[in-house]
């Protein structure tokens, strides 16, 4: 194939006759099926990452992607423009999703699916390569790496495939070569963070502003499950008690915050072996397609083991939109590893009060597993002052009196005629950063400003940030 002109008429031809053999190997038609479905996807982003590591994009480049496709998938019509944009921005390498599926169903049924797909990936990827006639030795290294991290999913250390020997620029490939091994045998270790001592977490906890209540509840859980692990060390009997967490309030209001705490917490005193917070919400664990959903959810799933998992707005999950309740499909995911990981897996659920109600009684799994609540208070002018106050602080910028004044006048009637809009802390946020672009304005017109004519946040820049917002107060 070295020899072979890499015309777009080839990569269409080679793309999808691999595509169609390797489908042909999948026996179970649902994993067919998800195969057919995400593939042309994977691939697409794939070829980004590839050309990423490559010479300058050209149409060559552009034709190449809008063949990228197989079965009856809707062919992509990409720009030059649009193309060199999604080279620039594309993302690392990830396995895709039914890789995943591929690995474990290959440890029941003994077969080779997974080490197949990853024949398939290596020839493909040096073909998207070898679109300008010619494989950088950045690419070829980029290549070796991304099999090294499929080899590393299923366990093997098989030296990278090279089916196709395209021209390199460089003769001394090794070098690159030797580094992206590295990389991946360091992708093959997962990375687990010393745990930080307990008493340092706590005062973690006790920096926050407000949160009271919630401080005292984190408190008692961990005392609580201090003593348990200490009774079974004693040999004495400790009672069932879920470890799963409802958290109730606005947005904005520290609940994740607290829950990337309490992974740590959770870590320090033995519960999980990570204590990593991994946050989501629906949009991360279900799909459009029938099957697809399953497979997205313990992908997320299996990279909270070992810590925390944080559904935001876990309400939605229940929501039924076109008759097929795709959301009752992660549940049900979800609920089977709360149960086979129930040693090494904290799943936190989060949300208004209300809908996380209906949410917890919508399923029997889920009042059983989920029956303690942390309810976060919105927080009141004073409070939102303080997180501004101390927003300034952290970032070396300081508020002048006449910006205090008006900013707490600001946030007291916020509070007072708050809705089910009000943001808590995100708001504070939006201010600040408002603030810091209207001072900018300001600054970037003066002549050699000093170190405080930096920092100071005026009543002007304040008078600024409020004008921008009276149009779109009149347009409501």
């Amino acid at each position: 194939m070295s020899k072979e002109k890499i015309t777009t008429e080839l990569v269409g031809k080679k793309y999808q006759a691999g595509i169609r053999a390797y489908g042909k190997l999948l026996g179970d038609p649902t994993l067919r099926l998800n195969f057919m479905q995400e593939a042309d996807a994977f691939f697409r982003r794939c070829a980004l990452c590839v050309w990423q590591h490559g010479g300058p994009v050209t149409q060559r480049h552009v034709d190449a992607y809008n063949a990228i496709c197989s079965g009856d998938n809707q062919a992509p019509s990409i720009l030059f423009f649009e193309l060199a944009a999604a080279v620039s921005a594309a993302p690392e390498f990830t396995p895709p999703g039914f890789f995943h599926e591929l690995v474990r169903r290959d440890q029941v049924t003994g077969r080779n699916c997974a080490a197949k797909f990853t024949e398939l990936c290596s020839i493909l990827l040096l073909l998207f390569a070898a679109v300008d006639d010619q494989v950088d030795e950045s690419e070829a290294a980029y290549v070796d790496l991304c099999t090294q991290v499929l080899n590393a999913q299923i366990g093997r250390n098989a030296p990278p495939l090279r089916p196709i020997e395209p021209t390199v620029s460089s003769e001394q490939p090794t070098t690159v070569q030797a580094e992206a091994a590295t990389e991946a045998e360091a992708a093959q270790e997962e990375e687990v963070e010393p745990a930080e001592p307990v008493e340092d977490l706590l005062a973690k906890l006790d920096e926050l502003c407000g949160l009271d209540e919630i401080k005292k509840e984190v408190r008692s859980l961990i005392n609580l499950v201090k003593v348990r692990k200490l009774r079974e060390e004693h040999g004495l009997s400790v009672p069932p008690m879920s470890l799963h967490l409802v958290f109730l309030g606005n947005p904005g209001t520290g609940k994740t915050t607290v829950a990337r705490l309490l992974a740590k917490l959770y870590h320090s005193i033995g519960v999980l072996s990570k204590g990593q917070l991994v946050e989501t919400d629906r949009s991360g664990l279900v799909a459009g397609y029938v099957g697809q959903t399953a497979l997205k959810t313990q992908e997320v799933v299996s990279k909270a083991i070992g810590g925390v998992l944080f559904i935001d707005e876990a309400y939605a999950l229940t929501n039924k939109e076109g008759g097929t309740d795709f959301g009752q499909e992660a549940v049900e995911v979800l609920l089977k590893n709360m149960e086979d990981h129930r040693d090494d897996l904290i799943v936190i659920v989060a949300g208004y009060t209300n809908l996380m109600q209906q949410f917890i009684h919508s399923n029997p799994g889920l009042e059983s597993r989920f029956n303690k609540y942390f309810y976060f208070e919105d927080y009141n002018a004073q409070q939102l002052m303080t997180i501004l106050e101390s927003m300034c602080k952290k970032n070396c910028y300081q508020l002048g009196e006449d910006t205090k004044e008006k900013a707490f006048k600001m946030l007291s009637e916020a509070y007072e005629n708050r809705d089910a809009n009000f943001g808590n802390a995100r708001d504070v946020r939006n201010l600040f950063e408002k603030l810091v672009a209207r001072q900018s304005d300001r600054i970037a017109g003066t002549e050699n400003p000093s170190t405080e004519d930096l920092m100071l946040l005026t009543g002007a820049d304040f008078d600024a940030v409020m004008a921008e917002e009276e149009p779109d107060e009149a347009e409501t």
